[in-house]
């Protein structure tokens, strides 16, 4: 631990408190435990604990019980509010943290946290400590001395400001202890001090600043220039002192403590580890310092079947209700040294399912390089070394031709290694996916950010698991190992033992939410179509996309020419600084809205502005098209691999909706509003000219689903019938003949239909339409009239939310909603409006999953060479040789329009083009 002479003093009511209200967005477990306020004090203490590596800490609390303030004067406080249900929750969970942090802490019955925070660093400047008080409460500025420090919370949890004694002059113009004559004087109404009325910010300096204190302002009121203000201070003279009591912090609390017992030590990080998986803190859990695992164990040790596997003990928690318990599997490791083809096909005869791991160097611009590739088999991990491609060759095809059931951990990536490697037969799947543990967790937990398989093995095992970075890292010290595949095989074994402990454990709670069938017709199917998908790639021509970046640059140009015309002046339009100051000063616009460091130029104030000054329009096209050069131009370029193509990734487990994200690059996110943004896709090329590219996009798929899931008979008939539903809404919704709706009423229309689906408030809809909030709600009042099954449909998923806590698509995949029931009204709202979104919104994004899987199968069984090579959103795009277009373009209008039977038609409008730009 630090050696500094460093007393950390933190206030810890005072920091929860600016976590919980610091986090715009609440963090709640699938049990419905609010949580962000501890993770906020985590994250802060973790800065403190950087910043100054303190020698001894405490944390100290107030407790609900009256102190001798509240007895001085029963008004003390009275105004104060009580703490939120969903922050007090909190509170014994952070000191439950605290106390597997060994982070010693304090409280005491008749005194506030202030007086303990007071009381400790008077005595620890005396053990000769330099306190450091950590607080969000000025009332602690009276603490500060030229050896204790002040540290006070400005900004959210990020930023602080250090007092010292000199510091308090600079800022205030007052000493420490003429703070408390301060409050004395003007009174606190956090605190319900009353102080002296009349008396304000500007007066009680000037007082302080003749007189000195309270005492001897009282003595000396005859010098007090003012007439009124000698008055108020005579007549108020025993309410200032009172004041000025209830202000000050008590230095001498009798309180028992040692010193030692404050010195900073490990953590208890079993206990810890138990608390961070009830609270899913995934993100910490990864931080924890490894105690038992010691892989240098191996270093003089060449022997993979002698591997000292660590004694963790089995975690043996309940399962479930009927108490179901696991014991942890261990593999034995074995480096196959040539015979791996034996080993790989005893496995097969010994079991139906196996578990696999690809070691490769996960290089997805350029051909992957497999590095080994680990397999169950018994009750051993067999390694097979990159000297053995031969061998993994033909296991590979083994998997596939045989399909043995393959159970693993991020598939896809594995998939992609050896797709990327190895060539297979065009004839359906390539690999019989049986489970995947890290889809598997995104089932269980859609909101949760960690799949990873370390944090997995800790939350579900409480088995500490090295993450393969650390592998790699240990591996290339070679000094510690003198043959790295022993090393790797050591590996695979804890791997492949912690995937197969979890997958025990996940299969049973798939099982429980009833997930079951949604992992295994959708979410396990579709890894092996990603992995094929991002090893296929999406040509890209370089000289396409510079000319239009070329195009790009000039309007940038003009626009910076117009925009220093209109201002006057050249400035950097990029600074929010320079360009609020000549905005909002300069040319006087209205609306400004000053914060410290500056006028806000947000999109959403300038979106309000562009209509009535030429600048802000031209400043917001600048931000969209400097936006469209440096991702989509120069980001781009750099991510062409040697075979020309882009490779991007596709995630299936980070939205909670169910909706496939892609990332290096996110090709689903090219703008295509602007007719410049929609020249990008003009780069976007098929792998030759014997090819051309094919797409197919969803016709108002979400519209389409709430019509099924609601059985409104209004919607399926329109879209059966092959109407433009936003006229009919129109016609239907303002009381016109649907010949009469015009293209201003249909457009109203259509915000409506889809301000529905997404729970749009009377307020939301009136700034998408510009009109009043009153017309706003009165079309949506007239909508839900109607439609009435609609109405009746989104009340019903509002009340299945806040009796179950989820919501549920079509087909079953869950999203947890414990905003629903939360005590503030914004975030309820939000849940609410979560809850009758989520559900159409998924099943959307289930059916294309599904129209996914059916193309890709169908493609390889038809014995096609075409390629699915992209997913956005509602629409999936062909790379196919031109021989193959019409057979191609039947194929997948058939998997798209009839993958799944709703009361309505599923349509797709389907185009061809030689590049992407001509496919819409």
């Amino acid at each position: 631990m630090a050696n500094s002479n460093k007393l950390i003093i933190i206030d810890g009511n005072s920091l929860i408190n600016r976590a919980y209200y610091a986090l715009q967005r609440p963090m709640i477990t699938k049990d419905g435990v609010y949580t962000h306020g501890v993770y906020g004090f985590i994250n802060m203490l973790s800065k403190i604990e950087r910043d100054y590596k303190p020698s001894h800490m405490v944390v100290t609390f107030d407790l609900k019980a009256p102190t001798f303030r509240h007895k001085t004067y029963d008004q003390y406080k009275a105004n104060r509010k009580g703490m939120p249900p969903e922050l007090a929750m909190q509170m014994p969970l952070l000191k439950e943290v605290l106390d597997a942090m060994n982070i010693h802490r304090m409280e005491m019955e008749g005194y506030e946290g202030d007086d303990i925070i007071g009381t400790v660093a008077v005595r620890g400047e005396k053990q000769g400590l330099e306190p450091i008080i950590i607080t969000g409460d000025k009332d602690a500025l009276q603490l500060a001395t030229d050896i204790t420090k002040v540290l006070i919370t400005k900004k959210g949890i990020s930023e602080f400001e250090m007092f010292d004694a000199s510091h308090m002059i600079e800022v205030y113009g007052l000493t420490p202890l003429q703070f408390i004559d301060y409050k004395g004087l003007r009174g606190d109404t956090s605190d319900n001090i009353p102080g002296i009325a009349g008396i304000g910010e500007k007066t009680a300096l000037k007082l302080l600043s003749e007189f000195g204190s309270i005492e001897n302002l009282i003595k000396n009121t005859a010098n007090i220039s003012q007439a009124k203000l000698r008055q108020k201070v005579e007549e108020n003279a025993e309410m200032a002192i009172l004041s000025k009591k209830l202000a000050t912090i008590d230095t001498n609390v009798p309180i028992d403590f040692d010193f030692k017992d404050l010195e900073c030590v490990e953590p208890d990080y079993e206990e810890l580890i138990k608390i961070y998986i009830k609270l899913e803190f995934n993100s910490f859990l990864k931080k924890i310092k490894k105690d038992n695992l010691d892989m240098t164990a191996a270093k003089k040790d060449d022997g993979a079947e002698n591997f000292d596997f660590k004694d963790d003990e089995a975690l043996k928690e309940d399962e479930s209700k009927d108490e179901i318990k696991y014991e942890n599997v261990e593999y034995k490791p074995v480096i196959c040294d040539g015979n791996g083809l034996e080993y790989f096909n005893k496995a097969l005869e010994e079991d139906e399912q196996i578990c696999i791991t690809a070691f490769s160097d996960e290089n997805h611009k350029d051909r992957p390089e497999i590095l080994g590739f680990a397999f169950t088999c018994g009750d051993k991990v067999c390694f097979v070394k990159d000297t053995d491609l031969t061998d993994i060759e033909a296991m590979a095809l083994r998997l596939s031709e045989k399909q043995i059931a393959i159970i693993g951990h991020n598939l896809k990536a594995d998939y992609y290694a050896l797709l990327s490697v190895f060539d297979f037969k065009r004839d359906g799947n390539i690999f019989n996916t049986y489970f995947d543990t890290s889809v598997a967790e995104y089932l269980i937990n859609p909101t949760g950010k960690e799949q990873e398989l370390k944090t997995l093995s800790l939350s579900y095992t409480s088995v500490d698991l090295m993450s393969q970075k650390e592998v790699d890292g240990l591996t290339a010290q070679m000094d510690m190992f003198s043959n790295p595949a022993v090393h790797y095989s050591k590996y695979a074994a804890e791997y492949l033992s912690a995937v197969m402990n979890v997958y025990m454990r996940q299969k049973r709670k798939l099982e429980q939410l009833e997930l079951v069938e949604i992992a295994e017709t959708i979410e396990f199917p579709l890894i092996e179509v990603m992995a094929s998908m991002e090893k296929e790639g999406f040509c890209m021509e370089p000289d396409v996309l510079t000319e239009i970046g070329n195009g790009i640059k000039e309007r940038i140009n003009e626009l910076t020419k117009k925009i220093y015309e209109l201002a006057g002046e050249e400035f950097n339009i990029n600074s929010p600084q320079q360009l609020g100051n000549i905005l909002f000063e300069k040319l006087g616009l209205p609306t400004g809205k000053k914060t410290k460091t500056g006028y806000s130029t947000s999109a959403e104030i300038l979106e309000k502005l562009k209509k009535d000054f030429p600048i802000v329009a031209l400043v917001l096209e600048y931000r969209t098209i400097s936006k469209l050069n440096s991702t989509y131009i120069e980001g781009l370029i750099p991510l062409r691999a040697k075979d020309l193509r882009i490779h991007a990734h596709f995630q299936q487990t980070v939205t909670a909706t169910g909706r496939i994200s892609c990332t290096e690059p996110n090709l689903q996110n090219i703008p295509i509003r602007q007719e410049l943004g929609r020249k990008i896709r003009k780069a976007f090329v098929p792998r030759d000219e014997e090819h051309i590219l094919i797409g197919a996009d969803y016709s108002q798929i979400e519209l389409r689903v709430l019509a099924h899931l609601s059985g409104e008979e209004h919607l399926i008939n329109a879209f059966n019938a092959g109407e433009d539903i936003h006229r009919r809404t129109a016609s239907k919704v303002f009381g016109v003949p649907f010949e009469d709706v015009t293209p201003t009423l249909r457009s109203n229309a259509k915000a409506v239909n889809f301000g529905v689906i997404y729970g749009m408030s009377g307020f939301g809809l009136a700034s998408e339409l510009n009109i009043s909030i009153k017309s706003a709600e009165a079309y949506i009042k007239d909508y839900f009239e109607k439609y009435s099954k609609v109405k009746e449909y989104m009340d019903e998923q509002i009340s299945f939310g806040k009796k179950y806590g989820y919501s549920k698509t079509m087909l079953g995949r869950r999203r947890p909603i414990p905003e629903i029931n939360a005590s503030n009204y914004m975030v309820r709202q939000f849940g609410e409006r979560l809850a009758m979104n989520t559900p159409i919104q998924g099943t959307a994004a289930d059916i294309i999953k599904l129209a996914m899987i059916k193309t890709y199968i169908e493609l390889r069984k038809q014995g096609l060479h075409t390629k699915l090579i992209l997913q956005v959103h509602d629409e999936l795009i062909l790379d196919t040789p031109l021989e193959e277009l019409e057979q191609a373009k039947e194929l997948l209008l058939d998997c798209m329009e009839n993958v799944i039977k709703l009361k309505v038609k599923l349509v797709c409008e389907e185009n061809a083009g030689k590049n992407w730009y001509e496919l819409k």
